[in-house]
């Protein structure tokens, strides 16, 4: 590796292409979002560039997903169209041992969770530091809510003991506003003993589209790490 690489870009690569590397010719593959998903977008591309993959379909989970998808030629689909997708690739904010997750980090954890939950295998690719005890450790919970239902949902949250916060456009005047034309809380809970059921609480508050908890979703962990200055993947 030379000296102007920077050992934690190349280890997000590795994890992107191990992943890639699961993928066959002739699958509908889930096409995730975030820094390390891109690196499997990519590498999925140059697999198909010099025909070591063929006829393999796209189904995107964000715009994100979609442009670079366009951008290193791998065709599109969609869930109207496709009866299937064999494999989802896609990152996390958290993976805690049981392979439980937080998403949400980049607010498409709505169009991830319709893509991951339908794949006959969820690949999820991470590097070590998302790797937790416990799922609230480090990352709140994202809670993607209808406008004009953001101040009674807020006030639901706080009943069930979190703390939420609307989260903030950075770079841009106002909130976050996600692919569906609605608005993110990011909500702190001082205790996450029991994600499953956390998951449906939220779900089930009137004006609440989707919550970044995935229990119970997750096939496999690919987990990239720097060690003595090298990148290695390791399975979780």
């Amino acid at each position: 590796m030379s000296a102007e690489q920077d050992p934690v870009k190349v280890m997000k690569q590795e994890v992107g292409k191990a992943a890639a590397a699961r993928v066959q010719s002739g699958m509908i593959v889930g096409l995730g979002t975030g820094s390390t998903t891109a690196y499997a977008i990519e590498s999925l591309g140059d697999r198909l560039k010099s025909g070591d993959l063929k006829d393999i379909k796209g189904i995107p989970t964000s715009f994100q997903a979609s442009v670079l998808a366009k951008q290193y030629g791998i065709p599109l689909t969609t869930l109207d169209e496709a009866d299937r997708i064999d494999i989802a690739i896609d990152g996390a904010d958290e993976v805690d041992p049981q392979h439980n997750l937080i998403k949400g980090g980049g607010a498409a954890h709505t169009q991830e969770k319709i893509v991951d939950c339908l794949a006959e295998q969820f690949i999820v690719v991470v590097d070590s530091s998302k790797l937790v005890d416990k799922l609230g450790s480090t990352f709140r919970v994202p809670v993607e809510v209808i406008p004009m239902a953001m101040t009674p949902v807020m006030r639901a949250l706080e009943k069930l003991g979190g703390k939420p916060e609307l989260r903030m456009g950075v770079k841009k005047a106002g909130p976050v506003v996600t692919d569906q034309g609605n608005l993110v809380i990011d909500v702190k809970f001082d205790t996450l003993d029991n994600p499953g059921e956390l998951e449906k609480t939220l779900n089930n508050i009137p004006g609440v589209l989707e919550n970044g908890l995935f229990v119970g979703v997750t096939d496999l962990v690919l987990v990239g790490e720097v060690v003595d200055g090298k990148p290695i993947v390791r399975e979780a």
